[in-house]
């Protein structure tokens, strides 16, 4: 008994790591360059690649034995997915906001009724205390953070979140950062709750910002640019 107790926490534990991305992966680094400019034209000649990797998220549900890590994943990289699928679906397009309802549409065939892109950000990744989940979802748009041309993988999620989040303060079209002088992305006052739960923004900021911020520093928001991240 108890070595098949052993074996099937052992199976469970390898079925929990099944999810590997292959296919997401492949599309990411095939159609999104180092700059996360996405290629929708290449990518619409490319839709049984595209569906294979929508494919991966429909038969590989999340499980409650997964690992933070993993959920974290999952959904990161179900958001982006799906984000491409929705651009594709109304293609050519010049801005997301052209589309009707676009983070309202319940498209997405993970769980029992279809999804949104509202849901899985707003209902799932918010309420995982995770604030550098908005500088890996992507919406598409300019002036949004860059789309890794990677899958988000649970084994270096840490450094990829990190990373993503170093390089969305330091990128001057998105952030201009001095000592006493902040103009930042609306990311930061759309969703300022997740970015203050330990501390104040400036707290955040300095934690990945390559200059110290003074914590009287004058703050303000930069214009969003909706047009196609392509």
């Amino acid at each position: 008994m108890i070595i098949l107790f052993v074996l099937a926490t052992v199976f469970q534990t390898a079925k929990a790591q099944t999810m590997k991305y292959n296919s997401l992966d492949k599309l990411l680094q095939k159609h999104v360059n180092s700059l996360g400019e996405v290629n929708y034209k290449t990518i619409l000649t490319d839709k049984q690649l595209l569906q294979s990797s929508l494919d991966e998220f429909t038969k590989n549900q999340p499980k409650d034995s997964w690992s933070k890590n993993e959920t974290l994943s999952y959904w990161i990289n179900a958001y982006n997915a799906f984000t491409i699928k929705l651009i594709i679906d109304n293609y050519p397009v010049k801005s997301i906001k052209d589309i009707k309802n676009p983070w309202d549409q319940e498209f997405i065939p993970i769980g029992k009724n279809p999804m949104s892109l509202s849901e899985i950000e707003h209902e799932i990744l918010r309420k995982m205390n995770e604030p550098r989940i908005h500088f890996a979802i992507v919406c598409a748009s300019v002036s949004c953070p860059k789309l890794l041309n990677e899958a988000y993988v649970p084994s270096k999620l840490d450094l990829q979140l990190t990373v993503a989040t170093e390089e969305f303060l330091a990128d001057k079209n998105r952030n201009e950062i001095s000592q006493n002088n902040i103009e930042i992305s609306k990311i930061f006052s759309w969703f300022s709750k997740d970015f203050t739960q330990n501390g104040t923004l400036i707290d955040f900021l300095n934690d990945y910002s390559e200059i110290e911020i003074s914590p009287n520093a004058k703050k303000s928001y930069k214009d969003y640019n909706w047009d196609l991240n392509e």
